[in-house]
């Protein structure tokens, strides 16, 4: 079993930035593509940005395109995902999500078989 651990959330002004990091917990063998989704108050779950573990090829929602970047260290196994250029509707909670391996990133949270907790990024305008 996989725990996936987020952390980085918070207030920031728009405008600004933060960076969120994640990494799974207790003993892991397997390499798994990644991803994170948000999801604001009485919305549905949004798909944000996905990346292969396996070379690194990534895809991005259409409303973060361009402001947010992912990435992973392979060495500590930890993603993270940096947010720039923050605008208030980027506010929700966001959660990091674990996949098995696959040759594209995964953008359906079906496709998903392991979820943080979730981390609150609050964007003030």
């Amino acid at each position: 079993q996989v725990q996936l651990v987020e952390s980085g959330g918070g207030l920031v002004q728009a405008g600004g930035s933060l960076r969120l990091s994640c990494a799974p917990s207790g003993r892991t063998f397997t390499i798994y593509n990644m991803g994170w989704f948000r999801q604001a108050l009485g919305k549905e779950r949004e798909f944000v940005a996905a990346i292969v573990w396996s070379g690194g090829r990534t895809n991005y929602g259409d409303s973060v395109k361009g402001r947010f970047t992912i990435s992973r260290v392979s060495a500590t196994n930890t993603m993270y995902l940096q947010m720039n250029s923050l605008k208030p509707e980027d506010t929700a909670v966001y959660y990091c999500a674990a996949s098995r391996p696959s040759s594209s990133p995964n953008v359906k949270p079906t496709e998903y078989d392991y979820w943080g907790q979730g981390t609150q990024v609050t964007v003030s305008s």
